[in-house]
């Protein structure tokens, strides 16, 4: 298990502009030949956008896009026609594939932050396709099979205990509060890679919301 610290994470975005991003993977200007992927995951970047603050259309291609609004309310439009507002509790993918544009902005009057993590798909190329879906349940995964992957929500009381999928890869996301996690504090903005996972546990040392995800070699 190899944990990184959210004090680690590159910073970047536009304070001007009222976003400000935290990156726990190579990216943009923050290259790091050492840290492009873990499994499929090739980026998880936490980003916190002001009231009226956004991201102006840009394209993706050949990435599955899943976001997780941690607090305020995300407004999505992309080219394919879709249009959604994302609350916490809701999981949103966007299948690039071939390719999609889409916007993403905080239309609210509170501070939005929400996790936007990228994965490689197994095929490139394809339709890109978009889903939302609402108040998803701790046992309740989320299925990625394009990526290989499942998304896993556990949201813990303080002494309580779950298990973390055996799997090759697991990339472990603590979004609020402290958990122990083989031996481990984490706390908010902490993360673990952990790889050929089995029998661990996860215990929460507060009140804590954990985002697992569980891949395969």
């Amino acid at each position: 298990m190899d944990v990184w610290r959210g004090r680690e994470r590159y910073r970047g975005g536009d304070a001007g502009a009222g976003i400000e991003s935290w990156h726990a993977f190579s990216f943009g200007p923050h290259y790091d030949p050492d840290n492009l992927r873990f499994g499929a995951v090739i980026a998880c970047n936490e980003e916190r956008l002001a009231p009226g603050a956004g991201f102006d259309e840009h394209p993706h291609s050949h990435t599955e896009i899943v976001t997780w609004v941690v607090e305020g309310e995300l407004t999505h439009r992309d080219s394919a026609g879709n249009e959604n507002v994302v609350r916490a509790g809701d999981v949103q993918r966007l299948s690039a594939a071939s390719g999609v544009r889409h916007v993403e902005r905080n239309d609210g009057t509170e501070p939005l932050t929400f996790l936007q993590m990228w994965l490689a798909p197994l095929e490139p190329g394809g339709e890109p396709c978009y889903e939302v879906v609402h108040g998803i349940a701790d046992s309740t995964p989320y299925a990625l099979p394009e990526a290989g992957a499942m998304l896993h929500v556990r949201r813990l009381r303080a002494g309580e205990r779950t298990a973390v999928p055996d799997a090759a890869y697991v990339y472990a996301h603590v979004v609020r509060g402290d958990i122990r996690l083989d031996g481990e504090t984490l706390s908010a903005g902490d993360a673990a890679r952990i790889t050929d996972a089995k029998d661990v546990e996860a215990v929460g040392v507060s009140a804590a919301e954990l985002l697992l995800w569980e891949m395969r070699g």
